[in-house]
């Protein structure tokens, strides 16, 4: 007797004409904007950065779904219209305006079940929660916990010397700006609840506090008054 293969409820090329979607979303965004959208200046609020970060997220809960039993194909697709709303809606209110796009592409494009669209928005909407992960839905925490990963590590720490040269400030107060990483990463990891999230931040912290102490070790001028705990 074989074994039964479920197959998704999302195929490859369903998700490929999604990434399109959200990807001329998000340059639309900036576009139909006169004055460049809110604070295009850094890097991270361009179309570019914001697609990027996505991706990234959907990598991300994509792996700890699939290590903590969540429905895989709810988190992907809740990951990629997670922040399709980030350049044009306030802050405050993107989360609920993502769950909104979302619904009007799934229920134009393809044959989803309504369940399935229901729990998708669902997870978009509640991506912005800010309290105690055991409050949300399984597939809400996969996304949370990617979405607070990919600002951790290597990744966070380029950002931030990114946004050092836009302030005008030097390689000497790198130090600084990778040990405000670190904290912020470190606060931010405490919210974790699953086992693969835990692992993935720990290791990219320690590649922040490696690369915090390769700076000491070729700058010997700068400021050591901070340690990496």
């Amino acid at each position: 007797m074989g074994v039964e293969i479920k197959e998704g409820a999302v195929s490859d090329a369903e998700f490929e004409d999604m990434k399109r979607f959200v990807s001329g979303y998000l340059s639309a965004s900036v576009e139909n904007e006169d004055d460049g959208g809110r604070m295009r200046w850094y890097p991270w609020h361009s179309a570019e950065y914001r697609f990027n970060h996505i991706l990234n997220v959907v990598s991300l809960s994509t792996d700890i779904a699939e290590h903590e039993g969540a429905d895989v194909d709810v988190v992907r697709v809740a990951a990629l219209f997670h922040d399709i709303s980030k350049l044009e809606a306030e802050q405050e209110i993107h989360a609920e305006e993502g769950a909104r796009v979302a619904r009007e592409f799934l229920d134009t494009h393809g044959d989803y079940p309504e369940s399935f669209i229901e729990q998708v928005c669902q997870v978009v909407a509640d991506h912005s929660y800010q309290g105690s992960l055991d409050d949300v839905s399984l597939e809400t925490r996969c996304l949370i916990e990617a979405d607070i990963l990919d600002k951790i590590g290597a990744n966070g720490t380029a950002l931030m010397l990114l946004r050092m040269g836009y302030e005008a400030r030097t390689h000497m107060d790198a130090a600084e700006m990778v040990e405000r990483v670190f904290e912020r990463g470190r606060d931010a990891s405490r919210r974790l609840e699953s086992d693969r999230a835990e692992s993935i931040a720990y290791q990219r912290l320690k590649r922040v506090k490696w690369f915090r102490e390769w700076l000491e070790d070729e700058v010997p001028e700068m400021d050591h008054d901070t340690e990496l705990r």
